[in-house]
């Protein structure tokens, strides 16, 4: 914030300084008189540093959306079509929105139902979940059981074990993901040693490799179409987000 007051202060400045003025040309007298003009200008318009802060926001957004896209549209295939991702609501929607989730993610646990109801009651929407445990241990042991689960089970139990994982209050034992495995009717043996194999530990680098490349930092992050947006948006935004896709 600090950094950005500042570069709206230049901002401001620069504004204020007429078009033929050389601060190097200056006698030093004269520097110290219009700087201290410029300050008693700021001072009773202050409004302009705020104006100055839009703009200079407004630009930013408007790069870092740049840079987004130039990201999407560089590594569309291992976002939109990794087969090792879960792929749920309308395969053929029209929209596709991924989400970098992480178990352990407070906001990725507020925004679970909301998304679950964004495609539901959207009904043309294909939605892909990378998981990405970023959060430590426990959220790494999370993310192995559900590919696990994915990898010899199939996709819905993976949908089944994702929801249970999201919800769940407790720490991902062996014995609680074992008895995990059982109720998904597999057999918790199986399981457990798959979490630790290199097929498993291949998806989750993928993941993380792709993150970094899209310059994800936290979760929950989505990818709709060709828009990201990083961090939790509430439903009425998601659909926002989606209907302005559409629209083009």
């Amino acid at each position: 914030m600090t950094r950005l007051i500042a570069a709206s202060l230049v901002l401001a400045l620069s504004c204020a300084v007429p078009a033929r003025a050389d601060l190097t040309d200056m006698t030093p007298a004269e520097r110290e008189s219009f700087r201290a003009e410029v300050k008693a200008y700021l001072l009773e318009n202050p409004e302009v540093l705020i104006e100055a802060m839009d703009v200079l926001t407004a630009r930013q957004a408007e790069l870092e959306a740049q840079n987004d896209a130039a990201l999407l549209q560089k590594h569309a295939a291992e976002i939109f079509n990794d087969p090792a991702s879960w792929v749920g609501g309308n395969p053929e929607g029209d929209i596709t929105v991924v989400e970098f989730t992480d178990y352990r993610c407070g906001y990725c646990r507020k925004a679970y139902d909301e998304v679950a109801e964004l495609v539901k009651s959207d009904g043309n929407i294909r939605f892909v979940v990378k998981e990405y445990p970023i959060l430590g241990e426990e959220s790494l042991i999370s993310a192995r059981f559900a590919i696990a689960v994915r990898q010899v089970g199939g996709d819905a139990l993976y949908d089944k074990a994702h929801d249970a994982l999201i919800r769940m209050r407790g720490d991902p034992t062996p014995d609680t993901l074992g008895k995990l495995a059982r109720d998904l009717g597999l057999d918790p043996a199986s399981i457990l040693a798959r979490m630790d194999s290199d097929e498993v530990a291949a998806v989750i680098a993928a993941n993380r490799a792709l993150g970094e490349q899209l310059q994800i930092n936290g979760t929950p992050t989505f990818v709709i179409n060709d828009t990201m947006v990083r961090g939790y948006v509430p439903l009425d935004g998601m659909r926002e987000i989606v209907q302005a896709q559409r629209e083009g």
